[in-house]
């Protein structure tokens, strides 16, 4: 029997492996993906050189930040897993669970901005379920099912990624986990750090989303023509997602970690409040591969948009392993399992009683 199911976060590889992956209903020789380790979307073959790409997760909530930026949040950490295929997000089916704490107003709010997001996004509401009910409570009010259509040989999944292929992180460490640390804390990071300091890290929170980020990579081709593999680096952040990426591919990886983005705000927040940032949970930090003389190409387009990247790395033989060069020294980069934003906020919210 694998360990016991976690007390947070996401089940283990060995409890999906015992409970989940072997009972998946019946069997379709259309599914081109299912469910698997570090791989967030499912390929169904549609005929005729089309595919249907789907993603689920949580619609998630926390009135703390405002419904404005709660949903806004929402409504881009439930694409960002659909556009790590390279393929725009076409329909949306969304279950609202709702707390009976919530109001007519907050209701209005929250869903005035899902629909502006999608909207921009060019993304249609296929189907949901809205209803309030006893024992349901925030921050997760219900899930949601983003789907893509496209042609099935421009899509890409984490399992693309090819010897020889170039590393690209958008953003740097720890975007998710400062942005949130930003919004909640914001007296005692003014207290620390001064008001501007704060102001500037509290603009990281709309940085957590991979949406334009995966979108424009690919926009420069994908597979052979450019981005072979996307994951965005979510729990357990930058370590965690080149881990998941590499394993997922079958590859080995050579990263040096000096060439990541660290922002002034993130090294700050982090070293304040205990976490290692590299670890940390980072929506909003995509992690690519791509074939190698397409790096340069897709560094500009992301510029363009404003958006940091960096080449961080290349793709090796997996006999070598994913490694880590930190100055003169290179070891194994294994997966830290344990988020440390997690006993950090925990720890702060405590503080503040």
């Amino acid at each position: 029997m694998a360990n016991e199911l976690p007390e947070m976060g996401k089940i283990s590889p060995e409890i999906f492996d015992e409970l989940i992956y072997l009972r998946l209903g019946k069997k379709s020789d259309k599914i081109l993906v299912g469910p698997r380790h570090g791989v967030d979307i499912g390929v169904a073959d549609l005929g005729n050189g089309q595919v249907l790409i789907t993603t689920t997760d949580p619609v998630f909530i926390v009135p703390e930040y405002g419904f404005e930026r709660a949903a806004w949040f929402a409504t881009h950490i439930l694409v960002s897993d659909a556009v790590t295929s390279g393929l725009p997000p076409n329909y949306l089916s969304i279950d609202l669970n709702l707390p009976l704490s919530m109001t007519k107003e907050e209701l209005a709010t929250m869903w005035a901005v899902i629909h502006r997001e999608s909207e921009k996004m060019g993304m249609a509401v296929l189907s949901g379920h809205t209803a309030r009910y006893e024992g349901c409570s925030y921050p997760m009010v219900g899930g949601a099912t983003v789907i893509s259509i496209g042609d099935a040989d421009k899509y890409v999944t984490p399992e693309m990624a090819q010897v020889g292929n170039a590393v690209i992180i958008t953003k740097g460490a720890a975007i998710e986990a400062t942005g949130l640390f930003a919004v909640t804390f914001t007296k005692q990071i003014a207290e620390e750090f001064g008001e501007e300091f704060q102001k500037r890290s509290e603009g990281i929170f709309w940085e957590m989303s991979v949406v334009e980020d995966a979108l424009t990579a690919a926009s420069v081709g994908t597979r052979e023509k450019g981005v072979t593999a996307m994951h965005d680096a979510t729990e357990c952040g930058v370590w965690g997602g080149l881990y998941e990426l590499a394993k997922a591919s079958g590859v080995g990886m050579r990263i040096r970690k000096e060439d990541i983005i660290l922002k002034e705000e993130v090294e700050k927040i982090c070293s304040f409040y205990g976490m290692e940032p590299y670890s940390s949970i980072s929506e909003g930090t995509l992690i690519l591969t791509c074939v190698e003389d397409k790096a340069g190409d897709i560094l500009k387009a992301l510029e363009k948009k404003g958006i940091r990247a960096t080449l961080v790395g290349e793709v090796i033989d997996e006999k070598f392993g994913i490694l880590l060069k930190e100055g003169n020294h290179e070891r194994p980069l294994d997966h830290p399992r344990l988020d440390p934003f997690w006993p950090a906020f925990g720890k702060a919210l405590e503080a503040l009683k």
